[in-house]
């Protein structure tokens, strides 16, 4: 059999073998729906009637329920009565939003209205996609909600893992480069920063199950590019972390804990001026 016979073969049996899954863009597409309905400044439409709006539940439901219906390596996806069970969450996470957005307005000066965050802010998304992905994730569906936070990670440059348990009143302000991983744990209050990293200091596979990425209580502030990794890694209650901290250990509450640069100029032979920066 020559080469290229063979890898034609090869490719036809991966796609026989193949789980069936629901597209990506169509996982986007219902989630994009159901933000716009949540949200009207996201929507071309208006639903000003109530009618229309249960309308468009019901049109969301079996949009779901064929997603659902695609997601068969996930056997969760196939009880019966899911999708009901899903929408019956949408209500708090929809009140959830509401106070992050509340959390991103007052926590950004250079925001001038709340419909500003909703309509432009990357962090909002962001936002969004993880509160519904990982409500899903926790429920016991598989695939769908990393695909939800996937495309939000290419839209915003902010990478969540659906996994990852995040409280109240969130606060992402820029939000370029920023990772929490899956086990990672977040109080209510947090405010985050460009370019922070909650990340695992193991990246064995046989440490999947353990929980590899660190707490942050609340009302702690990260300030951008601060790396804080590992699973018994805390940040207390009340703490700032300053940009460009590299942390591997626990701090305690109400900790300020900063980076510290030195300069050395030379002005002769044998004399030295250090300039620190804090």
């Amino acid at each position: 059999m020559s080469d290229n016979k063979r890898f034609i073969k090869d490719l036809a049996e991966a796609h026989r073998n193949a789980t069936n899954c629901p597209p990506p863009k169509e996982v986007v597409r219902f989630f994009d729906r159901l933000l716009d309905l949540l949200f009207p400044q996201f929507s071309e439409s208006r639903f000003t009637e109530e009618k229309t709006v249960q309308n468009r539940i019901d049109i969301l439901k079996k949009e779901l329920r064929l997603l659902l219906d695609k997601n068969t390596e996930c056997m969760k996806s196939q009880e019966e009565g899911v999708v009901d069970e899903i929408f019956r969450k949408i209500p708090d996470i929809r009140s959830q939003l509401l106070l992050d957005i509340e959390a991103i307005y007052l926590g950004d000066p250079a925001a001038k209205t709340r419909e500003e965050v909703v309509r432009s802010y990357p962090g909002f998304y962001a936002i969004s996609a993880h509160r519904f992905a990982h409500y899903l994730l926790d429920l016991g569906i598989k695939l769908i909600p990393r695909i939800i936070s996937e495309n939000a990670h290419r839209r915003s440059g902010i990478d969540i893992h659906p996994g990852a348990e995040i409280g109240n009143f969130f606060c992402i302000d820029h939000g370029t480069g920023i990772v929490i991983g899956e086990t990672t744990v977040i109080g209510s209050r947090v405010k985050i920063y460009q370019g922070v990293t909650l990340g695992g200091l193991s990246v064995k596979k046989e440490d999947a199950r353990k929980k590899r990425h660190p707490t942050i209580k609340d009302n702690v502030v990260l300030y951008a590019g601060a790396t804080i990794l590992g699973g018994d890694t805390v940040i207390g209650e009340g703490s700032i972390i300053g940009g460009n901290v590299w942390l591997t250990k626990s701090v305690p509450p109400n900790s300020k804990i900063y980076y510290q640069a030195r300069m050395t100029n030379t002005k002769g032979e044998g004399e030295t001026d250090t300039i620190t920066f804090k």
